[in-house]
């Protein structure tokens, strides 16, 4: 018998990403998108934020009030500020300033878990190893994430089709949405036996936004379509694959394995490739 693939679904740039259709708020956003959770059994998953976002944003802090009473979060850093454009100092401030919000939310779980903004773990080695000592010292584990289908695309897209209610667009959404998911899902699992040999743990990136409520109970079809039992963050990272580091200096490298993949310089299996340019056209 096929034994399911462990993955932890994350949740990243809590408590806004992308546009809101008319009238819909961050808030019931984000009461949706827990409904699902609780309704599907999820385990815990991580919300990862960043603080800036709540500046003068009720609606957000209530979002991430509702967010903070029911799952963990994580630090983002306070502005989702790129190591790649910015020294490691300022980068760390950044991460420290993230802190009090999240003390404040009284987190069910532990905080000191950190996903990277862009994935970007540093531009230079020494940048990266800086990081990396910085977060050692602070009691900080990396997020990593083995699997991403950059779902925030979607999200501003369906607010401009719901704004104008274009059912035939938001229909497309879903599908691209979905065939786009499944692809990188197999990517993922293809890039991981490339490296180790074997499948892994994984760890799923997701954004909350105006779509995740929408295409949430469909996601989660897909995961069990393909075979993977949902487990939480720490389970997941428990797999030996998390505890190397590719120690290199690298420029919008993406996940975890497309690190490894840049590394051991092993060429990608045959895949389609992101819909970038029809999302960004469709409902303009």
């Amino acid at each position: 018998m096929c034994v399911a693939q462990k993955l932890a679904i994350t949740m990243d740039d809590l408590p806004a990403n992308g546009m809101l259709p008319p009238g819909v708020t961050r808030a019931e956003t984000t009461k949706n998108v827990l409904q699902i959770l609780k309704k599907r059994k999820v385990p815990a998953v991580y919300g990862f934020l960043n603080a800036k976002k709540l500046e003068g944003n009720a609606d957000g802090a209530e979002a991430l009030k509702l967010w903070a009473a029911a799952e963990p979060v994580g630090n983002h850093t306070y502005s989702h500020m790129d190591l790649e454009t910015n020294p490691a100092e300022a980068f760390e401030r950044d991460i420290e300033e993230n802190e009090p919000a999240l003390e404040l939310l009284e987190a069910r779980d532990n905080w000191h878990w950190l996903r990277y903004p862009y994935l970007h773990e540093g531009d230079t080695v020494d940048k990266r190893r800086a990081v990396r000592a910085y977060l050692k010292a602070r009691g900080y584990r990396i997020a990593q994430v083995s699997l991403d289908w950059e779902d925030y695309l979607w999200n501003t897209a369906y607010a401009r089709c719901a704004a104008k209610n274009d059912t035939k667009a938001i229909a497309w959404l879903q599908s691209s949405y979905l065939s786009t998911a499944a692809e990188f899902l197999d990517l993922g699992r293809e890039q991981a036996k490339l490296i180790y040999g074997h499948d892994i743990n994984h760890v799923l990136l997701m954004h909350l936004g105006a779509f995740s409520s929408t295409i949430l109970p469909e996601a989660l079809d897909l995961l069990k379509k393909k075979g993977f039992k949902l487990v939480t963050l720490e389970e997941a990272e428990s797999d030996a694959a998390y505890e190397g580091d590719p120690d290199v200096g690298l420029h919008d490298a993406g996940t975890f394995l497309d690190q490894w993949m840049q590394v051991k310089q092993i060429k990608y299996p045959e895949h389609a490739e992101k819909p970038y340019k029809e999302v960004e056209a469709v409902c303009q």
